[in-house]
């Protein structure tokens, strides 16, 4: 599998997370959140199992929403059994526990600064920082400068996020 294809699967499983999440949260529609859902758990799926460097982001998001009880509908229950079950099917890549431990931790602080930050401080850096989830996007960053990471899968982690937040705009321009 090409690095374009990996860059679609991240793609697809940035904008199918966000509609899922909205469709859920916002309109309470449990059928579409859930379709959503799984179209976001086989891309997501597609991509770790295939790409040890995806593995680690896509896991890491999976364990850090779980950590900080992120996963709170039948939508993402949904989601993950699906995610797991494929994973769990086809088999993940080898990973590294300490590289692991480090991308979930920026997954979970994400969550928690998303939700916390502009609640104690006014700091405009901190809250677009927290907002828009930087903590994971630098880790990615950091691990693919020190040659850990290609620089293609932060690339793809990039496009993952833009996806996230286009959809995000588009679910708010059509709600």
């Amino acid at each position: 599998m090409s690095y374009i294809i990996l860059a679609i699967l991240f793609l697809l499983s940035g904008f199918f997370m966000k509609l899922s999440d909205d469709l859920f949260d916002d309109k309470q529609d449990l059928k579409f959140a859930s379709l959503f859902g799984v179209l976001c758990a086989i891309a997501s799926a597609c991509a770790t199992v295939y790409s040890n460097q995806a593995a680690y982001i896509f896991i890491a998001i999976l364990i850090g929403n779980l950590i900080a009880l992120k996963v709170d509908g039948i939508h993402h229950i949904i989601t993950l059994a699906l995610f797991m079950v494929i994973c769990l099917v086809v088999g993940i890549p080898e990973l590294n526990t300490v590289i692991l431990l480090v991308c979930i931790l920026s997954a979970f602080c994400d969550e928690v600064g998303h939700e916390l930050i502009s609640k104690i401080t006014d700091n405009r850096f901190l809250n677009l920082f927290f907002e828009y989830r930087f903590v994971m996007k630098v880790v990615i960053l950091l691990l693919a400068l020190c040659g850990i990471f290609d620089v293609w899968i932060f690339l793809c982690f990039i496009f993952f996020e833009m996806a996230y937040e286009i959809a995000g705009v588009t679910f708010e321009k059509l709600g």
